[in-house]
Formats: C-alpha cells, sequence, structure tokens
C-alpha cells in the first residue's frame, strides 16, 4: 500500500511539542509576533540559538530559532541576504524564528520582517528584558507540562480499556473504549478480512476501503510482515495491528488527528484484543473456567490439566525492571511467553506455561523457569521458579532455568533424605533458613545475596552468624556447606 509505514512500539508516548501560541500567551516572556501566518496549528518541538549566517546544516527541523542578529552585515538590507537566510531556515525545517532585541539591534531589521511574511514564516520579537536561556527553559516547561498531561491521558486510558475487556461483552467494550479515546473508530477484522466489530463515529466509504486495504498489509502472511502500520489518506490518520500469532485477526483505527499518546493508548488495546479473540477463536477459555471450577471443587491437578491444552508444564516467575507490574502488564507478559494463564502475586508475575513452548528472555522483565513438571508437580515446580528468579536477579541475568538433570540427592530416598533436613535444619526459624539456602546457592557472596534478598549485606551476615551459632557448625567447612545443601534443597 503506497505511502504506508510500519510502527514501532513504544513503552510510552512521546513527548507532545508545545503550540507557538502557547509560548506567546507566557506574559512573563513579554514575546510579540510581527511577521508570519498566526496559525493556532503552529507547534515547536525545541528552540536553539544560532548566530550562524547559515543555520541550515544546524537545524533538525521543528525548532523556534533564537538570533541576536549578530551575523548580519551592516548592508544587508539592500540584498538579498535576508531572503537567503530565511529560505535556508524554512528549507531546514524551521517552524518560527525569535528576534533578540538590543544589545546589536535596536529594533527588527524591516527586510528581515519582509522576508518572514514572504516565506510565510512566524517571526517572533524578543524584548531586552528576556533572555533566549529563559525563552528555552519555557519551552521545555510548556513541553513538561504537556507530557505529564500526555502520560495522565495515556495511564488513565489504559485503566480504561482494562476494565472494559472484564466486561460481559469484552471484545466490543474494548473497541468502544478505544474509539472514545482516540475520537476516531476502531474495527475488528477477522481472518478472512471481514468486519467483525466496529465502535465509534462512522468511516467515510474511502477511509473503510483504505482501512481494510492496510488491515491486509499486516495479516500475517509469511516472514517479514509488520506487527503494525500507518497510512494517511485525504486527511484521514489510519493505523492497523495484527493480534497474535498467525491468528490473521487485525485491530483497525481511523482517526482525524493523531496524539502522541494514541499509539501507545491502541497499542494497550491490541494486547487485550489478541488475548480476547485467542480465547474467542480457539474455545480455551470456557475450557480454562471449567478447570478452575473443578479444582475449587477438589479435583486433582492432574485431573484437569488436560482442559488446559496440555500435559508436561513449566512455571515462570517474572519480576519488571521498572514499576510493580499490573494486570495489563502481566497479560502482555503472558500474551509474549504464549500462555493465558497468568497470576500476579506482590511484585512477581507467574506464569503456567505449557512444556513445548519454550521461555525466552523478555524486555525489561527478569524471568526464572522451573523444570519441566507434570501436573501433579505444580507446587514443587513453583518452589523451583522462585528459586531461578531469586538467582537471576542475584546475578543480573535477564532468565535463569532450574536444573533438572539428576544429582547425587535423587540416589537417597526421598523419605530418608527429609528426614535427615528436617533434623538437621529443626534450630533454624525460616526466615534464617530461606537465607542460608540462598547464600550458599551463590557461594557465599554477600553482596549477591542482598541484592537477591532485598536487604543490607550487614543483615545477611548478621543472619548467616546467627545460623553457624544455632547449628553449633563451622560454616567455612565445604564439607559442611554441601550437607546443608543437600537439606536445604529439599522441597
Amino acid at each position: 500500500m503506497e505511502g504506508t509505514s510500519t510502527m514501532p512500539d513504544p513503552a510510552v508516548p512521546p513527548t507532545p511539542p508545545v503550540p507557538l501560541a502557547a509560548l506567546l500567551a507566557r506574559e512573563d516572556l513579554g514575546l510579540r509576533q510581527i511577521a508570519g501566518p498566526s496559525d493556532p496549528a503552529t507547534v515547536i518541538h525545541w528552540a536553539h540559538t544560532s548566530e550562524m549566517a547559515d543555520p541550515y546544516p544546524y537545524l533538525l527541523g521543528g525548532e523556534l530559532l533564537l538570533t541576536a542578529g549578530v551575523h548580519i552585515p551592516e548592508a544587508a538590507g539592500s540584498g538579498t541576504y535576508f531572503d537567503d537566510y530565511v529560505s535556508r531556515i524554512v528549507t531546514a525545517g524551521g517552524v518560527a524564528l525569535g528576534f533578540g532585541l538590543a544589545p546589536v539591534h535596536e529594533t527588527v531589521p524591516r527586510a528581515l520582517v519582509a522576508a518572514c511574511d514572504t516565506y510565510e514564516l512566524p517571526l517572533i520579537e524578543v524584548p531586552p528584558r528576556t533572555t533566549f536561556s529563559g525563552v528555552a527553559r519555557a519551552v521545555w516547561q510548556l513541553m513538561a507540562q504537556a507530557r505529564h498531561a500526555e502520560l495522565r491521558r495515556v495511564t488513565e486510558a489504559q485503566q480504561s480499556l482494562a476494565a472494559a475487556a472484564s466486561r460481559p461483552d469484552p471484545v466490543p467494550s474494548v473497541l468502544r473504549q478505544l474509539a472514545q479515546r482516540v475520537g476516531g473508530r476502531a474495527v475488528l477484522f477477522g481472518p478472512d478480512g471481514v468486519e467483525l466489530a466496529a465502535a465509534g463515529r462512522p468511516a467515510g466509504p474511502a477511509a473503510r476501503a483504505a482501512l481494510a486495504e492496510l488491515a491486509q498489509v499486516v495479516r500475517p502472511s509469511g516472514p517479514g510482515t509488520p506487527n503494525s502500520a500507518t497510512h494517511v489518506t485525504e486527511g484521514t490518520h489510519l493505523a492497523a495491528w495484527s493480534l497474535g500469532a498467525g491468528r490473521g485477526f487485525v485491530l483497525g483505527v481511523v482517526s482525524d488527528r493523531r496524539e502522541p499518546g494514541d499509539h501507545t493508548v491502541a497499542s494497550v488495546a491490541a494486547v487485550l484484543l489478541s488475548l480476547l479473540t485467542g480465547e474467542h477463536q480457539s474455545g480455551s477459555g470456557a475450557a480454562r473456567s471449567s478447570a478452575l471450577v473443578r479444582l475449587l471443587l477438589g479435583a486433582a491437578a492432574e485431573e484437569v490439566a488436560p482442559l488446559l491444552g496440555g500435559g508436561r508444564w513449566v512455571v515462570v516467575h517474572a519480576r519488571p525492571d521498572a514499576a510493580p507490574p499490573d494486570p495489563v502488564a502481566a497479560s502482555a507478559l503472558g500474551a509474549a511467553l504464549g500462555s493465558p494463564l497468568v497470576d500476579v502475586a506482590g511484585d512477581v508475575v507467574r506464569v503456567l506455561l505449557p512444556a513445548e513452548r519454550e521461555p525466552g528472555p523478555q524486555p525489561g522483565w527478569t524471568l526464572g523457569v522451573s523444570a519441566v513438571a507434570a501436573p501433579a508437580e505444580w507446587a514443587g515446580a513453583d518452589v523451583q521458579a522462585g528459586r531461578a528468579l531469586a538467582r537471576a536477579r542475584a546475578v543480573r541475568a535477564g532468565l535463569v532455568r532450574y536444573g533438572d538433570r539428576p544429582a547425587l540427592a535423587d540416589l537417597v530416598p526421598p523419605e530418608d533424605a527429609e528426614a535427615h533436613a528436617r533434623a538437621l535444619l529443626a534450630p533454624l526459624p525460616p526466615a534464617l533458613a530461606e537465607t542460608l539456602r540462598t547464600w550458599l546457592s551463590l557461594h557465599g557472596g554477600w553482596d549477591r545475596t542482598a541484592v537477591a534478598l532485598d536487604v543490607h549485606r550487614n543483615t545477611v551476615r548478621q543472619r548467616i552468624a546467627k545460623c553457624a551459632a544455632l547449628l553449633e557448625l563451622d560454616l567455612d567447612d565445604p564439607d559442611v556447606r554441601m550437607e546443608l545443601w543437600f537439606a536445604l534443597r529439599r522441597p
């Protein structure tokens, strides 16, 4: 589709630009527009000061260029100097020109005013009392305010979308909420390209046809197919997202304008709809509900496992690198790993994953993965995943798998090993036993143990000294460490 572009998936919306009118409205600056068009839609992305006669090589586009006219020669008014100067700013993408009065010029040169009118470049008079750094600071303040407002809008939209996904009619509810948040129309296309559901303002025939064509661009058709794409037709903004891996569902959005945070909002809706359409297609949602009811009514895990679609499993414990996880982030992680069986427990997300879906590292997360387990061994696998996550955090690895190869401990009958472990560790309360286990797993590393347990290294030293005193053992002895590790590894 000509003119179509693929889109990145930012975690947060970009910083919105600042309307030039908002900067002119700052009474503390005393700025005044004296030439060029007065368009409320004019926005600036940053302020840049330059006294170069040709600022073109130093502009990125979108600037308010500030100058005191130091570069202007004495005979500039009688030639083409100002026309050349202003045309180069416009060619470079400069949005407006700010001219500072005093100490070089008492007034703005008339030829500069004329050139700005000719090339339709807004010309701003900066009074002597206002410094260029003050103008730049005002631009950053306005940008910070705009970004804060946009982040708040995106956060509210994410919460509303998550609430909509929990309604009895989740797909239509999510589409309605998305259409409202972007001020346009949201459409769900099926694998055959037919509109399954839609919400929001009706789109014209041309926009509807273009959106259906854009949906074909992102529908999985082989390697290299983009996950998302945008297009503009007759001033209308179009966007499309592929939902899930290979299922063929597509989310399409039509809007008259595109705010900086709209892509982030629509990306959240796409994640939710990926989960919802996955359930719709496979019927797995009803099967999971049935499995949950049976577990609550006393059925064994191995009896309900077939309803969940697998026989061998792994448990994944995941912790985000930044803020604590919320339901949307947890669902997105589950979708990335390939399982809707997700639980948020404090600052850790737990995912039950069929063993054939090999988990890989996930950007922004630290993962611990259990050994492969049958349903009857889920509880033990949960413990293993927790230990693997603690080790991953301690060694600062993105993913650590719990070792599942046979060990010396497997040569001892389980009942004998458990009896020995209980007797050996009897003097230790659970908190000290966990500290000792973590410390031994990290080869006696004080700093890494402190990181894994979220405590100070001196606290670790005190706890290990207490363990040695209660056990009446020399923890520097490798034989003692081996025996304790054997005991502490009993589930």
